[in-house]
């Protein structure tokens, strides 16, 4: 994907265009938010990364400005502003998603890849299948080699969130912000019980497990040769 970043920090700009690269994506970088407003306003970004403290102007008014100018790319919020009044002002501002400083590469690339997937897709995937694991989102049913597989409410949107990022590593605080809809980390172990229940029924009757640990990241669902 074609990436414009709009970070002011040069370290920071120089870490995400290295990790990003080596992911194959084309990534741009602008240092301010004055000259950020010509580079985006020109066609061919899939995805724009914004800081939100900018020089000359700040990132909240570079989306606003963009969003305005009928600017319809994902955009993802950088910032090290963590409080829930300040991710809901980014969102309402017109950025797609809000990752806090410091963030792990491994949680950005996942997000730009699935904000490049959004907008790839008019018409979002309601089938996934991975091996002999079956999932149907308009049916609400799972199954795995054939034998259909009852899920609670909250199993069922957990696994589908791992297969929508299928061959990621998506973390923990992905899934709490996602399935939860958390917005901090509530110090319980929620998520790790229920990878543990979704893992006895879609994992553990079979030879094959698919849903693996990635230690001190998070967890990822493919299928291991």
């Amino acid at each position: 994907m074609k990436i414009l970043l709009i970070e002011d920090d040069v370290e920071t700009a120089a870490f995400i265009c290295e990790g990003l690269g080596r992911e194959g994506h084309n990534v741009e970088v602008s240092g301010d938010g004055e000259a950020a407003m010509a580079r985006a306003s020109a066609s061919g970004w899939d995805v724009l990364i914004v800081d939100r403290m900018l020089p000359k102007r700040d990132g909240l008014t570079v989306i606003r400005d963009l969003r305005e100018g009928r600017f319809a790319q994902p955009i993802l919020i950088l910032s090290t502003l963590d409080a829930l009044d300040d991710r809901v002002t980014g969102l309402n501002a017109g950025a797609d998603d809000y990752l806090v400083k410091p963030f792990a590469l491994v949680e950005l690339a996942a997000r730009v890849n699935a904000l490049g997937r959004r907008r790839q897709s008019d018409n979002p995937e309601t089938r996934f299948k991975l091996c002999d694991l079956e999932m149907d989102l308009l049916s609400r049913r799972v199954a795995r080699a054939g034998r259909e597989i009852q899920l609670q409410h909250r199993e069922f949107e957990l696994l589908e969130f791992l297969l929508q990022h299928m061959g990621q590593v998506v973390t923990r605080k992905m899934l709490l912000e996602h399935v939860w809809k958390y917005s901090f980390d509530p110090k319980t172990n929620v998520v790790e019980s229920h990878i543990s229940r979704l893992r006895a029924k879609v994992d553990r009757p079979y030879e094959r497990e698919l849903i693996h640990t990635i230690r001190g990241t998070g967890y990822c669902i493919r299928a291991l040769l």
